[in-house]
C-alpha cells in the first residue's frame, strides 16, 4: 500500500489569452510544493477560458506547441511534483475542431496519461446562459486510468461529472482516486458541485480530486470556484471557496479499502432486465 501523500488542487480563474493565465498558475503551482504537495491537479481549460467559440480553435495549439504544456512539464520538472493539468484545449493536425484533454505528467515532466473529455456541454440553463461545447470540441472515446506512485487515477474532466457510470467503471477498474478537473458555471456549480462531487466520493469509495475555476471571465463569463479535495467517506477535506489559490490535503490510501470494506457497493452490481416501455413510449420507439 502506498503512503501518504500530499494533493493539492488549484483555484484559478483564466484569462482568453495563455500567457497570463500561464503565469498566474506558475505562480500557484510553486507555492503548491512549497506547501510540500507531491501532486498538484489543475482546473478544466486552465490556461485559456476564450467564451467565444469561433475564436477557441484559433486560439488553440498543437500539442507539440501548446505553452501551457510546456510550462507545466518544466515546472514539474524544477519542483519535482506529479502535475494532473485538469484539460488544455489541443487542435490536432488537420481537424477543425480541438480536443479538451487533460493530462497526467510525472516529477520530471514526462506525459504519464491523455484522457479526452467524453461528456460534452450542450445546454441551455434558465438564466438565459448558452453553451455548445461540441461546437468546438471533439468528444473522446475511452476511459482512462493513469498510473501514479499512489496507485490508479481515474481522469474525467467537468461535465463527465453527471454521468455516475464512468466513475464506478474507473473504479471497479482500479481507480483509488478520481480526478474531476472543472470550469464549472456558477449557476450549476452553486446548484449541484458539492453534493455531486461528493456522490461520486461516496458511490465508488474512492478520494475525488477536483480543482475548479471560479471568478469573472472575459465577457462576463462567470465559474463557480470551490476546488474541493474529499474523501472516500464523502467527507470535504478541503474547500477554497472563492477566492483563487490552492487547497491542499493529507492522503491516506489506506481508507479506500476502508471506505470500500464497510460499504462493499462496488461488488454488489446485479444485471437485471427492463424497464418495460410504457404503452407511449413503445410507439415512440416504433413498436
Amino acid at each position: 500500500m502506498a503512503s501518504t501523500f500530499r494533493v493539492a488542487c488549484v483555484h484559478n480563474c483564466a484569462e482568453r489569452e495563455m500567457a497570463p493565465s500561464i503565469a498566474a498558475l506558475t505562480t500557484l503551482v510553486r507555492a503548491a510544493a512549497a506547501d510540500g504537495a507531491e501532486l498538484i491537479q489543475l482546473p478544466e481549460m486552465a490556461t485559456m477560458l476564450e467564451p467565444r467559440n469561433e475564436l477557441v480553435v484559433q486560439k488553440a495549439k498543437s500539442e507539440a506547441d501548446d505553452p501551457g504544456l510546456a510550462a507545466c512539464r518544466a515546472l514539474a520538472a524544477e519542483t519535482k511534483a506529479w502535475i494532473l493539468i485538469g484539460s488544455l484545449l489541443i487542435r490536432e493536425p488537420g481537424a477543425n475542431k480541438v480536443v479538451n484533454r487533460s493530462y497526467l505528467l510525472d516529477n520530471q515532466g514526462a506525459i504519464v496519461a491523455r484522457y479526452d473529455k467524453l461528456h460534452l456541454f450542450d445546454v441551455d440553463l434558465p438564466s438565459g446562459e448558452q453553451y455548445r461545447e461540441s461546437a468546438t470540441v471533439k468528444a473522446g472515446d475511452r476511459a482512462v486510468l493513469a498510473p501514479s506512485p499512489w496507485g490508479l487515477i481515474g481522469l474525467s474532466v467537468c461535465y463527465d461529472l453527471r454521468f455516475a457510470y464512468l466513475y464506478r467503471a474507473l473504479a471497479q477498474g482500479g481507480a483509488s482516486y478520481l480526478s474531476i478537473p472543472a470550469a464549472f458555471t456558477y449557476t450549476t456549480g452553486k446548484a449541484h458541485w458539492h453534493v455531486l462531487v461528493r456522490a461520486r466520493a461516496i458511490e465508488t469509495g474512492s478520494y475525488v480530486f477536483a480543482a475548479n475555476q471560479g471568478g469573472i471571465h472575459a465577457e462576463g463569463r462567470r465559474t463557480w470556484g470551490h476546488a474541493l479535495i474529499v474523501s472516500p467517506w464523502g467527507e470535504v477535506l478541503a474547500d477554497s471557496g472563492e477566492r483563487t489559490g490552492f487547497i491542499a490535503a493529507d492522503i491516506d490510501p489506506a481508507k479506500v479499502a476502508e471506505a470500500r470494506a464497510m460499504i462493499p457497493a462496488l461488488k454488489h452490481d446485479r444485471r437485471f432486465s427492463g424497464p418495460e416501455l410504457p404503452a407511449v413510449g413503445r410507439a415512440a420507439a416504433g413498436e
